[in-house]
């Protein structure tokens, strides 16, 4: 539909965030099991709340302009809430990247919330739509406040995520060093074995030959008699 007043562009850009809160509504729905810090699972249900309100504030705004709450399909959110939950659906593996992730998909939601109310605030101010602008208002200090907050939470979030990769890490250093002790260990009794399995054929070898040596010197005695025996009966 083509746009051609302020009024109307005003009554759209109204209709597109009215689609956004929805949308978002259901994206804090959907993340909220899957949250598993305290403090951002208890961040999430106050947002819900709010979220709720700042509907029902929207659909005042609509009433105060004469006009029936209509939702226009706003790509932006849609793109957002389709990014966020392929981003969870990657790192589900991990609980302390999942928070990480939520937390910043939040980020992402609330800063684009604001620029959408302080667009509409602007033009309901500039265009005599006081009430309205009032109503607006309202919502865009909720976003930033939760903006400020979603923020707040992020430093913690990344520290936990760190020392998880870290315990992750650790074990997997222990078992890697485990293994190459094994390795050695059986690298060095295999080494023992060799050398004492040569040590015994050289030990039979050596016997082998005393044995033939004294055999031989038997013989040679054994013939020195006889001949001397031969030449005294001659």
């Amino acid at each position: 539909m083509a746009i051609k007043t302020l009024n109307e562009k005003f009554h759209h850009g109204l209709g597109d965030i009215y689609d956004a809160e929805h949308l978002f509504l259901e994206a804090q729905q959907e993340m909220l099991p899957q949250a598993q810090n305290p403090q951002l699972q208890k961040l999430i249900e106050q947002h819900i709340k709010q979220t709720e309100q700042q509907i029902a504030t929207i659909e005042q705004a609509f009433k105060a302009l004469g006009a029936e709450p209509k939702r226009v399909k706003c790509l932006g959110a849609n793109g957002i809430v389709t990014e966020n939950r392929k981003t969870l659906k990657e790192v589900s593996s991990n609980p302390a990247l999942v928070d990480l992730a939520i937390a910043g998909g939040s980020s992402k939601v609330e800063h684009y919330e604001v620029s959408c109310y302080r667009a509409l605030v602007q033009i309901a101010e500039q265009t005599g739509q006081a009430k309205v602008a009032k109503l607006l208002q309202k919502n865009l200090a909720q976003e930033e406040q939760t903006a400020s907050k979603v923020e707040a939470s992020m430093p913690k979030l990344l520290q936990q995520a760190i020392k998880s990769e870290q315990g992750q890490s650790a074990p997997a250093a222990t078992k890697a060093a485990t293994q190459g002790s094994r390795a050695t260990a059986d690298a060095q009794s295999r080494t023992s074995t060799k050398s004492a399995g040569g040590a015994k054929k050289t030990f039979a070898k050596g016997a082998g030959g005393s044995q033939a040596s004294s055999e031989a010197s038997d013989r040679m005695i054994g013939d020195g008699d006889s001949g001397a025996e031969q030449g005294t009966n001659e």
